[in-house]
């Protein structure tokens, strides 16, 4: 006698929505390939973009990714969401990158939460006439100072004095007439206060970070493909 899930079957967990196309292009349907790259390259793109830092790698590596991820799309069993499955190729991909170009590098810390004064190295755009990601800079940098403007006076002087200008404890302490440990203190509260802010407000501002739309997510379909052997 079989044991009883509890569950009817209309209950029992859907095929993810990404079953079909991997089946297509299992089968070799250039459009399922095609569907699959222009829904996954923004993510994509972004991760790699995380790791390496350069426009130009992130690209390469994802396409070395993609190539990788059909050549063995056999092996996808749907454990994980497509989605999923192709991320961890692409960052595993961008980490060899990572090793090659910095032998020594320890990933490990790498992976690790940074604690540098600053409160978010936005990258710089790699043309001078891009005008997504310069309005992307601008945006950031307003919602920054909106963050800092809006601290009450205690923590806002000590904020700037700490993180806006790089002064040190000790500096921060001479300047205002405080002790270091107060210095401290205040700074932790108004990085606090800060970091809420931004949680707030710059969820817009970041979905335009790394954009991958138009040309450039067009460009790297149209090459995906063709390495597959689909040509116009």
């Amino acid at each position: 006698m079989t044991q009883a899930t509890g569950l009817r079957p209309q209950e029992r967990a859907a095929p993810s929505p990404d079953t079909d196309l991997v089946h297509r292009a299992i089968a070799r349907d250039g459009e399922a390939f095609r569907t699959i790259i222009q829904r996954y390259n923004q993510r994509l793109y972004r991760m790699a973009r995380s790791i390496l830092k350069n426009d130009t790698e992130a690209e390469d590596a994802v396409q070395e990714a993609y190539i990788r991820a059909f050549t063995h799309l056999e092996s996808f069993r749907g454990d994980s969401s497509l989605g999923t499955w192709l991320s961890r190729i692409v960052i595993n991909e961008a980490l060899g990158r990572l090793r090659a170009q910095r032998p020594s590098v320890d990933i490990d810390a790498f992976e690790q939460p940074r604690v540098a004064a600053e409160i978010i190295q936005f990258p710089l755009a790699t043309k001078p006439d891009d005008p997504e990601r310069t309005m992307a800079q601008r945006q950031l940098l307003q919602l920054v100072e909106q963050a800092t403007d809006n601290l009450p006076e205690v923590y806002r002087i000590v904020f700037t004095a700490r993180v806006i200008e790089g002064l040190s404890v000790e500096d921060t302490a001479e300047i205002l007439g405080l002790r270091p440990e107060t210095v401290k203190t205040r700074l932790h509260r108004a990085r606090r206060l800060v970091r809420e802010q931004l949680d707030k407000q710059i969820g817009p501002v970041l979905m335009d970070a790394f954009p991958f739309a138009g040309k450039r997510c067009e460009r790297m379909t149209e090459t995906v493909m063709r390495r597959l052997g689909f040509s116009d």
